[in-house]
């Protein structure tokens, strides 16, 4: 790779390097390493991009003296304007809002686990089989809620349901049944986001 001088309005450019090693490696290079990944001649050009994006919060020191991501170095930006399913719209260059998808989707990270959908029982209401299900841990839910449940000793993800007869679990898909436990039924957590990856 040819090398270049230092410029610093290409910070962006060195970060998204950076970004795409990280996401193929998980772990920032060594400065060798850096120098062909960026175009530099020198280690010391190297040390300066690495110290702007920690002052811009992007990379930390560990205790060990290694380069780390922090939080920020994984947010992502987010369109202005919500894209339509119709008729297209003009592309705006105006800056983006950022988020980082982890934060977003998860506001208890000590009471949140992720859980894998096995199934079709959920497909109308765009639950999908291999989908994974943001739940977080509780005990108590409302009807109307999307829970994993324990019923009769076996793990389900249905809408918790409440009539005469009592807490039942309701699927989005009409081949499957209402289930009325037999015996004890237990909420295992909330339904609070849902992650699916296209081929």
């Amino acid at each position: 790779m040819k090398k270049t001088n230092y410029k610093p309005n290409k910070d962006h450019e060195y970060l998204a390097r950076l970004q795409a090693y990280y996401a193929e490696h998980r772990v920032i290079p060594s400065y060798a390493h850096l120098m062909e990944i960026l175009g530099f001649a020198s280690k010391s050009a190297i040390k300066k991009v690495l110290e702007r994006l920690e002052a811009a919060g992007m990379l930390e020191r560990t205790p060990y003296g290694d380069w780390a991501p922090t939080d920020l170095f994984f947010e992502r930006a987010i369109a202005n304007h919500p894209v339509p399913a119709g008729t297209p719209v003009p592309v705006s260059d105006e800056p983006c809002e950022k988020v980082m998808l982890d934060r977003f989707l998860i506001e208890k990270p000590s009471q949140t686990v992720l859980v894998r959908v096995k199934g079709d029982s959920m497909i109308n209401a765009g639950i999908h089989h291999g989908d994974l299900a943001v739940v977080e841990r509780c005990c108590h839910a409302n009807p109307g809620d999307l829970v994993v449940a324990i019923v009769d000793d076996e793990f389900t993800l249905k809408t918790l349901g409440r009539d005469q007869e009592g807490f039942h679990l309701i699927p989005a898909n009409p081949h499957y049944p209402i289930i009325r436990p037999q015996g004890k039924l237990e909420i295992f957590g909330v339904v609070v986001g849902l992650v699916r990856k296209y081929p």
